[in-house]
């Protein structure tokens, strides 16, 4: 040890520059760490995996089984159409607050994570499209960051836990693109964005070698390829939903023992950590009364006393992988006539648009289906008048029901969609927002101008039909109409991009019934395009109500679907607010 230096003082290293100090000092003791003087140029030996008699773009259904990185890597290259270069992607860097010591919760890069199943900060991902060979590059980890933040995952752990090839130290990650540019040029190097490009590719790289570097297609690429999921990712997404279903059913119990919104977030994100699941997919949504018709309230602050429903949309993250359950409850156990209704008419858009999926069928459709369910409700409760299809060629319904039917799932609560959209197409989008002024996101926002500018897969006439939501008891209803032929199999014009389902997908089904005050009476009333079709007096009676969500997690199977969520609802959900579980 004579000739081992230790540096005390903080050093930043950075991957590209070659100048990492950091060495083993004795390779049988992964504790024993040091700096090597800066001299001293040995390389890191490399980690590679041990032949398996398993294919290596296998996956599995148990999230205790090897994360399939190299399924996914593989997935990533058929969707590039090409077998030359390299993928390049580096992980989430270690940060702090500005001006400060102390660093924000460590969130990891999604596409990175994607390629590894890695999730610690500083770490790099390559992909040889030659060689078919995935390498992860992490950091070497020093005694005294031992000392202050504990053991990483050795090399040894990174290869048991994910289908890697190999895994080496940063610090030898400049040597091997000298290496790789020295065997194949000219090449190009893939990367998600120009903020993601090092800047040694376009100074000290470009210089010395032939290679283009391309920020345009591997994004495409990689949300392709994780619109359908692996048999492990579903895996993940299954636990994640019964963690937060078991959190939801929590809440449930303890709902008419509560006084303040506050509580219902505090519980739910304990019985989530208490399962495992530390982090939350999305800030908890604890909205009681009016704040109900707040689509993404988290103020979570508010008295229950005196209110109706509270909205609890919550759901954590499993392995980097998310859930998204809403459920409305009585507060008191109990429903007002207003708000009985309106939750059975969610809960009949929910339960017809759930029943109708299975692969082929077009997403958009069940949305339109959903708001067809929605404006035949409001029309039969009286809170719609006049023409039903005057008021549907206007989008009134839209008033009620403002957002999208849902949304993708996995490693992003709102998860990419690929190179067609559930609901609105590229084109309709860039329309909708230049022309509307409508915040069109992965999960869509409908306005009345939106509503209107989209072609409806189902036609009005068929809305007198669809009043089978009206229930005797709060059990939401099977669907009898519209039927499954509304969402056709093969998108026709004016339909193209957008998604039609496909085994492997999961998406969630959340349809929505608001009463937002400030919403209708600041736009709706004041326009003569809805203004007449709202019976604004028999309204004030629903504005008690707030908002009734229902949103369930949605596994697309060969022949229909998997409702991977648990949480009690409907009835279930009644009896258990007052005190009827017999779920142990």
């Amino acid at each position: 040890m004579a000739n081992v230096k230790v540096a005390w003082d903080p050093t930043v290293v950075d991957a590209f520059d070659a100048l990492s100090i950091e060495v083993r000092v004795s390779e049988n003791d992964s504790a024993c760490t040091a700096c090597a003087r800066p001299e001293q140029k040995k390389a890191s030996p490399t980690l590679k995996k041990k032949p398996s008699s398993s294919s290596s773009s296998s996956s599995s259904s148990s999230p205790k089984s090897k994360y399939p990185a190299k399924t996914h890597a593989r997935k990533v290259a058929k969707e590039l159409n090409t077998s030359n270069g390299l993928i390049l992607l580096p992980g989430e860097p270690s940060r702090t607050y500005e001006h400060s010591d102390m660093s924000p919760p460590f969130r990891q890069r999604r596409y990175f994570y994607y390629l590894t199943g890695v999730d610690q900060p500083d770490c790099y991902i390559t992909y040889d499209l030659v060689a078919d060979h995935l390498t992860l590059w992490v950091p070497f980890i020093e005694a005294r960051q031992i000392l202050w933040y504990g053991r990483t995952p050795s090399p040894e752990d990174y290869l048991a836990n994910s289908d890697l090839d190999s895994v080496r130290y940063t610090r030898d990650l400049t040597p091997f693109l000298h290496a790789y540019f020295n065997q194949h040029s000219p090449s190009t190097v893939y990367l998600l964005d120009k903020a993601q490009v090092p800047p040694s590719l376009e100074t000290t790289f470009a210089k010395r070698y032939e290679f283009d570097i391309d920020t345009s297609a591997l994004m495409p690429a990689m949300d392709e390829a994780r619109v359908v999921k692996t048999d492990h990712e579903i895996a993940l997404i299954r636990r994640a939903n019964d963690i937060s279903s078991a959190a939801h059913r929590a809440v449930q119990r303890r709902l008419r023992s509560f006084t303040n919104e506050r509580e219902v977030q505090a519980l739910f994100e304990a019985e989530c950590a208490l399962r495992g699941a530390k982090r939350q997919a999305y800030d908890v949504i604890a909205g009681s009364g009016p704040n109900a018709a707040t689509l993404h309230y988290d103020d979570n602050d508010q008295p229950l006393e005196g209110r109706q429903f509270l909205v609890l949309d919550a759901g954590c993250e499993f392995s980097c992988y998310a859930s998204d359950i809403t459920r409305t409850l009585p507060i008191n156990g109990t429903f007002t006539s207003e708000a009985r209704a309106v939750y059975r008419l969610v809960a009949s858009m929910q339960n017809a648009c759930i029943e109708a999926v299975k692969p082929g069928i077009l997403y958009y459709a069940l949305h339109v289906q959903a708001s067809s369910i929605a404006q035949a409700g409001l029309f039969k409760l009286g809170i719609l008048r006049g023409d039903p299809a005057a008021a549907w060629a206007a989008g009134t319904v839209a008033g009620f029901f403002p957002h999208g039917l849902g949304h993708h799932v996995g490693l992003e609560t709102h998860d990419v969609t690929g190179n067609t959209r559930l609901l609105l197409s590229s084109t309709e989008a860039a329309t909708i927002r230049a022309s509307a002024g409508a915040r069109i996101t992965k999960r869509d926002m409908f306005s009345a101008e939106a509503f209107r500018r989209i072609p409806h897969a189902v036609a009005s006439a068929s809305l007198e039909n669809i009043t089978a939501f009206v229930a005797a008891d709060i059990d939401p209803p099977t669907a009898t109409s519209p039927s499954r032929t509304a969402a056709a199999a093969t998108p026709p014009p004016p339909y193209r991009g957008r998604q039609t389902l496909k085994p492997g997908m999961v998406v969630t089904i959340e349809p929505g019934v608001y009463f937002c005050r400030e919403y209708l009476e600041g736009y709706f009333r004041k326009s003569e395009k809805h203004r007449d079709f709202i019976d604004w007096d028999l309204l004030e009676d629903y504005y008690h109500v707030g908002g009734v969500r229902i949103e369930d997690d949605i596994l697309v199977t060969s022949d229909g679907y998997e409702n991977l969520t648990t949480a009690p609802k409907g009835s279930e959900m009644v009896a258990v607010v007052n005190g009827d579980d017999r779920v142990v």
